[in-house]
């Protein structure tokens, strides 16, 4: 009988280490980007994909659906019209690009302006997929320090200020400047300006993330940073996995004409799945703006029954502020607290959370803080899973002192 192949000595180096066998979600999970299950507009949905089909299916023989490369032309048309309604930016739908998931469009502008070696400033709290790409291409993460509103413009300048002493350029600024990810602040339309000045002072592009933008439990916000720039600045990305499904994988970047070519020639996957560009052009077209009201309605009952439950049960050790949208909470323990090793004993016993140094750029300030979605999880979930994280964490760290049924240590 012939040896059994051995691939392990055949695979490139510095692989990530394998993924683990999935073995369902746990019963309390509060990590990822998903959303409320009852909020999935099944029979639209079904119904939308049907009228298209039944209009354009034909155009299914060929890659693109006679629309180009650029993505389905009736879904870029929508996002386009989204942009001016909900961000006051006016974009030609020839300048979105449409991405397979949020995900895409990072590793496309990853893909035309890093090399190993070069240096993107962010958030010091910051999209942990964002740093892990950024650290697997060998670039190099530079926190900037936020506060209620976002980055703070006065520690980006002096940042930008060491960097140029240095020689180095930034290749970016990536921020997520209206629902951020993981602290949910809103940077005010005056920051907003600030960051464009900053931009133009030192000839560094700004990456403006806004895949939770449309989820606002009031519906109000400042322009889109991409809307004020006046010089081509700013490339600017979003999604349709929060507001409608994430399994979808349905994104866009939105550029000038020069850098969405430049990273079509990078887009090596045939295009985005046609059937979903199909269904959430007819859906979106006549149903988006009421689901999301729905969805926000759910999110904001949901991350209420969070914050009370954290109250309940952590009292003053768990320090948050509650976003104004989106589908994240942020959370500050005791120094005492080791998120890392929270996490691993909260897995453990069936709680998924998101340790805080895995969405820091650098891990110290993140060291006792959690991040934890709440759209998934059921109002039952979420005050039982809040209730079994408090019993894991007074058990493991001593906190919270006095909390429910936890007696003072």
């Amino acid at each position: 009988m012939a040896a059994t192949l051995d691939y392990d000595a055949l695979l490139a180096p510095d692989l990530p280490p394998p993924a683990p066998v999935w073995k369902g979600f746990p019963p309390y999970n509060f990590i990822g980007g998903n959303v409320d299950a009852a909020s999935m507009p099944v029979e639209d949905m079904i119904a939308a994909t049907a009228t298209a089909l039944r209009r354009e299916g034909a155009t299914l023989a060929t890659y693109g659906l006679e629309s180009g490369p650029l993505g389905y032309r009736p879904l870029r048309e929508f996002v386009a019209a989204k942009l001016r309604k909900r961000s006051g930016l006016a974009v030609s739908p020839d300048n979105v690009l449409i991405t397979s998931g949020s995900n895409q469009g990072l590793d496309l502008v990853n893909e035309i302006f890093l090399r190993p070696g070069d240096t993107v400033l962010v958030e010091q709290f910051c999209y942990g997929s964002a740093l892990a790409r950024l650290r697997r291409l060998g670039v190099r993460p530079v926190g900037v320090p936020l506060d209620g509103d976002g980055m703070r413009m006065d520690l980006l300048a002096e940042k930008l200020a060491a960097l140029a002493s240095e020689g180095v350029k930034p290749k970016f600024i990536y921020v997520i400047p209206t629902i951020q990810n993981p602290g949910g602040s809103i940077m005010p339309e005056a920051r907003r300006a600030e960051l464009l000045g900053l931009s133009a002072e030192y000839g560094v592009p700004v990456f403006e993330d806004e895949c939770y933008a449309d989820l606002l439990w009031t519906g109000e916000r400042p322009p889109a940073i991409a809307a004020l720039d006046d010089g081509n600045r700013v490339i600017h990305c979003g999604s349709f996995s929060k507001t409608v499904a994430p399994a979808l994988r349905v994104g866009y970047i939105v550029a000038e004409s020069g850098l969405i070519a430049r990273m079509l020639a990078c887009k090596h996957d045939g295009g985005t799945g046609a059937l979903e560009q199909m269904m959430l052009a007819e859906y979106c077209r006549t149903h988006f703006d009421a689901h999301v009201d729905r969805v926000t309605a759910i999110l904001k009952q949901k991350l209420d029954a969070m914050t009370a439950a954290l109250e309940e049960h952590f009292g003053t050790a768990a320090e948050f502020v509650a976003p104004e949208g989106g589908i994240y909470l942020w959370v500050a323990f005791p120094e005492t607290v080791d998120a890392m090793k929270l996490a691993a004993a909260s897995a453990g016993a069936g709680i998924a959370i998101n340790p805080g140094p895995e969405w820091s750029a650098d891990a110290a300030p993140a060291r006792s803080r959690i991040r934890l979605c709440f759209g998934n999880p059921t109002v039952g979930e979420i005050r039982e899973g809040v209730k079994r994280l408090a019993e894991i964490c007074h058990r493991e760290f001593g906190i919270p002192l006095r909390s429910g049924n936890i007696e003072r240590a």
